[in-house]
């Protein structure tokens, strides 16, 4: 006899990782200054990536002169006016986008590359080379970081790319400090041990164990330095050591602008603007990622 019996099909459970991720998603989406921070900074991802199309006259963030349009308020033509030269502010804030990434991706970059090496040597080995790393470090933290960085510029020399490796210089000490901290509370957790009793070398207990469980905290602090590193680069083109005229930078556009202030307000609002947005985007961005990668937060 045929037993027409027939069980119900039970649904299966998504994957662990997919449960995971739609967790941290929702999570991160509660917050509606993380989700703000998100689209700042996903708005200026796209101007960066898309901006010499977007722009109306491209050829006036690369040095075009048309002194018949000097100083035009914000107008239909113009929707951020124009400057001392006759250039469209629109046109250069929408190219000096692609600039700005550059450096805040180029100083957040090195300063990992050179911070998390350093924090993990120091938290693994301790004794005398510790001692040597995170005493160096002390020595740059206890200086002010835009005096360091100035001080870093005038030696080289203004310009874009001296600018970013002054800021890359001052930057780094913070991860070690993060890294090291995080790399002791760790090293002696009962994982490391296991994979030690395994027979794991040096190397892979670092890289495979170690290091995957500092990530979340360089994550969220490289979130936020993107942010005070455009900042930085920003005041040190103010300060005229960073990118010199005519080059599509909105700290130096700032400068330039400044000198027109307030008659001509707009040399220097739209630039100006440009930066907080971004900035405020980093910020609540990593303010975001904190809650949603730190379980402490949660």
């Amino acid at each position: 006899m045929t037993d027409l019996t027939t069980s119900a099909t039970v649904p299966a459970k998504p994957p662990m990782r997919f449960r995971e991720t739609r967790r941290l998603t929702r999570t991160y989406c509660r917050s509606f200054s993380s989700v703000l921070g998100l689209a700042l900074v996903a708005l200026f991802l796209f101007v960066a990536a898309f901006g010499p199309w977007l722009a109306p006259y491209p050829e006036d963030a690369y040095g075009a002169v048309d002194f018949g349009a000097k100083l035009l308020p914000p107008s239909p033509g113009h929707w951020f006016g124009t400057d001392q030269v006759g250039s469209d502010i629109l046109s250069r804030v929408l190219i000096g986008a692609r600039t700005t990434l550059q450096i805040g991706l180029t100083v957040t970059g090195i300063a990992i590359l050179i911070g998390v090496p350093l924090g993990l040597i120091a938290g693994m080995t301790g004794g005398w080379i510790s001692e040597t790393i995170m005493r160096i470090t002390d020595i740059f933290l206890s200086i002010p970081g835009l005096i360091l960085a100035i001080a870093i510029v005038g030696a080289l020399g203004p310009g874009i790319l001296n600018a970013m490796v002054a800021l890359s210089l001052v930057w780094w000490p913070g991860y070690v400090r993060l890294v090291q901290a995080k790399t002791l509370s760790q090293r002696n957790e009962t994982y490391v041990d296991a994979a030690r009793a395994l027979g794991a070398g040096p190397l892979r207990v670092v890289f495979v164990h170690v290091l995957p469980n500092c990530l979340s905290p360089i994550i969220v602090k490289a979130s936020m330095d993107m942010g005070m590193a455009i900042l930085g680069a920003a005041s040190l083109g103010f300060l005229g050591l960073g990118a010199q005229p005519p080059y599509p930078e909105w700290g130096a556009m700032i400068s330039t602008g400044r000198a027109y202030l307030p008659d001509w307000w707009w040399c220097t609002f739209f630039p100006g603007l440009a930066i907080y947005f971004t900035v405020l985007g980093f910020n609540l961005m990593g303010d975001g990622l904190r809650d949603v990668l730190d379980p402490r937060q949660r």
